[in-house]
């Protein structure tokens, strides 16, 4: 039940201050860095050197959440079952997205439960699969996906009314969403615009290392390379970026999928070593603890014949904030624990900062309005294309859509 019983707690950001003193500490402290810049085709290029090994940059997030939801035992509201996502609408409550149910669970500042919204089913406002995500959308709405054999997204305003749906196209193993923006953009891997045509394309990417594999509980199945890379995307600012976890090099586009600057970092690769391969079988081996000896035996032997990346990933995910900074988290080695999250940061030009830690709990600077609960992975090969799936910015959701509008918006939003 580890896996399914969450507690979300949520940081506050507020002492992140970006003031013009703070700017003029951030130049400071790139030119300290040595980042150095230049232009190849109308591309920006940024090479920055990496930060002092021990160095923090001066920015503090609470070390303690400001609200904490989620029991183990105790009233229903509260025992979330696989809620891996939240956000906020503009007065302060807090919508869990809780895919076990496949219910938005609302609750106030102060993480007192008030309402729920939608529910498993085929009507208006309910979903029809696994509830996923629930993030901010434009207006004071917000918008959540499921996921089952096919994908969707609800459209809801803050009253918890029910505007729209969308549905999305299922296309060469395509799941869900990657990311969502509130000016209306949807990040998704290969989908068609309502004629057919593709919007635009940030390219072909390899996002995992696989291999097929008999399972330790039986079967075959495609299983991960130990210690392999992973795909990063996401939004940054007015642009989308992405990135391959082998070397330390971030891309970022624009809507119409045009390279618009590489950011880079000094890297030293790590050879990965037999003991990695040992911590890695011994890892695996702890999720079955209910097997008989012959069945570890079995499991043990499929494990130690996983292929081995020959390097570490240069880093293990990334993520943008609502103040166009870039976050990208520092790769936590086998058996080499660190005492909190670290992360590099990046300016909104892709100069580099300096190292932040963030509370233990805390892992995704990235959610715009300041709250986190989990994080997104890739899947083997992807073409990944922005695509504007809703219309007017600044306006909220009705409850009786206009016929033909992408958005069906047609009052403005009071939070506009």
């Amino acid at each position: 039940m580890k896996n399914r019983d969450r507690v979300l707690r949520f940081f506050a950001l507020g002492l992140v201050t970006m003031g013009p003193a703070a700017c003029q500490q951030d130049r400071e402290g790139v030119e300290g860095h040595g980042t150095q810049e230049r232009d190849s085709a109308g591309i920006r290029i940024i090479d920055n050197a990496s930060p002092p090994d021990g160095s923090r940059l001066d920015w503090r997030i609470a070390p303690e959440p400001s609200v904490s939801i989620g029991v183990r035992e105790g009233e229903q509201p509260y025992m979330l079952h696989y809620a891996f996502s939240a956000t906020k609408v503009p007065d302060g409550r807090i919508v869990v997205a809780n895919m076990g149910s496949s219910e938005l669970r609302v609750y106030d500042e102060f993480g007192t439960h008030l309402v729920n919204w939608g529910g498993r089913g085929e009507g208006p406002g309910e979903f029809a699969g696994d509830l996923a995500r629930v993030k901010p959308w434009a207006g004071d709405s917000i918008i959540a996906w499921f996921v089952r054999f096919e994908e969707g997204m609800n459209v809801i305003d803050a009253d918890g009314r029910f505007g729209r749906s969308l549905g999305l196209e299922r296309a060469r193993g395509f799941r869900a969403p990657v990311a969502v923006r509130g000016d209306g953009t949807i990040l998704v891997v290969e989908i068609l615009n309502g004629d057919g045509t593709l919007a635009a394309s940030l390219g072909n990417f390899p996002s995992a290392e696989t291999y097929e594999s008999d399972r330790p509980e039986g079967g075959r199945g495609i299983r991960f390379v130990a210690y392999g890379f992973a795909l990063e995307i996401g939004f940054w600012g007015d642009l989308a970026f992405i990135g391959p976890s082998n070397r330390y090099e971030i891309r970022a586009l624009r809507a119409d999928g045009t390279l618009a600057r590489i950011v880079r970092r000094d890297h030293v690769p790590r050879f990965t070593t037999q003991a990695d391969i040992d911590f890695f079988v011994e890892s695996q081996l702890s999720f079955y603890p209910d097997f008989s000896p012959d069945e570890v035996d079995r499991a043990r032997q499929t494990f130690e014949s996983t292929p081995l990346a020959k390097t570490f990933p240069a880093f293990s995910k990334v993520r943008g904030d609502a103040t166009g900074h870039l976050w990208v988290r520092e790769y936590d080695f086998p058996g080499e624990p660190r005492p909190a999250p670290l992360w590099t940061v990046f300016d909104p030009g892709g100069r580099l900062l300096g190292f932040v830690e963030t509370p233990k709990d805390y892992r995704d600077p990235g959610d715009r309005r300041g709250l986190h609960s989990g994080a997104n992975r890739g899947r083997p090969r992807r073409r990944v294309d922005p695509r504007v799936a809703a219309g007017e910015v600044g306006r909220r959701v009705t409850l009786q859509p206009t016929p033909g509008c992408p958005v069906g918006a047609s009052r403005p939003s009071r939070y506009s």
